[in-house]
């Protein structure tokens, strides 16, 4: 381990001069020998460093929703040349290549952080060998000794033996309790990490084996913890403590505010987003409009959480534009006053009456006191009853003539040979004799 620390002496002195420098801060607030200014010494090398490897956790999340999205392919690939490794090989690195993905990019906060990790931990070591390293001189070299977290030395390990820890001034109860309480919430702070990020984070719609192999990891990495944690300085372990925490914190955020597609977190995501966007009338920040314009992107390739959450704005009269803003539907506006005007005339026609019988109509006009044939007489008529009125004198009607009399007499003649009878029945035809 002192091989490995060593090869990463370089940075030892800018590492050893962060400590020092908040040291200074927390050793005027706390005192300068005390565990809690070296403590949160190295608690805020941890903040300042992930701070400074945020770019690269982006860079990581992009790298494993790429991973993610490339797995049906890549399961495609392993079922088409299974019996050929090389050339199964060959084809990933190809997809690679196309696609523009790096497994290894998924590894870059880790890989960043290790430099540093290396370092404290050098750095440490030699505050335990008594031997100033950096720019830690003899003064603060003998208060980083007399530093005590909950009563064990920043420098022990759980694996010290009694000579070397009473020389630090402390027990080996003390110690070994606090590198076991230490260890145990590094390695749980791992777990939960890792178990968080499959049972939340996980498209569930893919089954394949990068799946596996994370709900390995999820159970490796703590077990790797567990057993390495044995040989770290307690300021070491108080380091990675820090960054397991952080790193748990800041996968929630991830977590709650931009899901993996498909997940069980994509779900709820998109649940308070429609709450917010009905109650609102609109996206609030760049995140939500970003994620919006990424589900207008895929169309008809969207997932079901996706769809609901689309139809979900349609049914409230609202609709998702391209650039990731959501305005008032103004086709659903239009389909509303048409389905009212279709709503009004339902209505207007299940208002009608229903059509009556020949009967009813008849005992309808007779209760109204009106005529029911055709035949009946006109209010104009006199009733049978009253008296005719007087009449004003007449002219005598004049005599037809002669012509008149026998064109008349010609037309009922013609009429009746015809076969038409006035004002009656028809008369059938007879048949011709011959």
């Amino acid at each position: 381990m002192d091989t490995i620390a060593s090869l990463f002496s370089f940075i030892t002195t800018p590492v050893s001069w962060v400590i020092v420098q908040f040291h200074k801060v927390y050793g005027a607030l706390f005192g300068p020998d005390t565990g809690w200014a070296w403590g949160l010494s190295i608690v805020s090398l941890v903040i300042l460093i992930r701070i400074c490897l945020i770019p690269l956790f982006v860079k990581q999340i992009k790298a494993t929703r790429a991973m993610q999205t490339l797995q049906p392919e890549m399961k495609k690939i392993q079922e088409r040349y299974k019996n050929d490794k090389q050339r199964q090989s060959e084809e990933m690195m190809k997809l690679y290549k196309e696609t523009g993905t790096n497994p290894l990019s998924s590894c870059l906060p880790i890989l960043a952080q290790s430099p540093f990790f290396f370092a404290l931990y050098h750095v440490l070591n030699g505050i335990a060998s008594g031997k100033t390293i950096g720019v830690i001189n003899d003064s603060l070299l003998e208060s980083a000794r007399n530093a005590h977290i909950f009563g064990a030395p920043l420098a022990a390990k759980f694996k010290d033996g009694s000579s070397t820890i009473e020389a630090l001034g402390a027990s080996v109860t003390d110690v070994r309790v606090v590198t076991v309480i230490m260890i145990v919430l590094m390695s749980a702070s791992q777990f939960f990490t890792q178990r968080q990020l499959m049972t939340k984070n996980v498209d569930t719609s893919v089954k394949t084996p990068f799946m596996q192999q994370q709900k390995m990891l999820m159970y490796v990495f703590p077990l790797m913890f567990a057993i390495f944690g044995i040989n770290f300085p307690v300021g070491v372990l108080v380091y990675w403590l820090t960054t397991n925490v952080w790193t748990m914190g800041q996968q929630m955020y991830v977590i709650h505010n931009n899901p993996t597609p498909g997940s069980k977190a994509q779900a709820a995501y998109l649940e308070r987003l429609y709450k917010r966007v009905t109650h609102h009338g609109g996206t609030r920040g760049r995140g939500e409009r970003a994620i919006v314009k990424a589900i207008v992107a895929k169309g008809r390739d969207r997932n079901e959480a996706e769809r609901k959450f689309i139809n979900g704005l349609s049914k409230a009269g609202l609709a998702a534009q391209v650039d990731g803003t959501i305005v008032k539907s103004e086709a659903r506006a239009v389909e509303g006053t048409e389905d009212g005007g279709t709503t009004a005339a339902a209505a207007a026609k299940r208002q009608q009456p229903k059509r009556q019988s020949k009967s009813q109509r008849q005992s309808t006009v007779k209760a109204a006191g009106e005529p029911t044939t055709s035949l009946s007489k006109s209010d104009d008529e006199p009733l049978d009853d009253e008296p005719p009125a007087a009449a004003a004198p007449q002219a005598a009607p004049k005599q037809p003539t002669a012509k008149q009399s026998a064109a008349k007499t010609g037309g009922g003649r013609s009429k009746a040979q015809s076969g038409q009878r006035k004002g009656g029945p028809q008369r059938p035809k007879s048949p011709s004799k011959k």
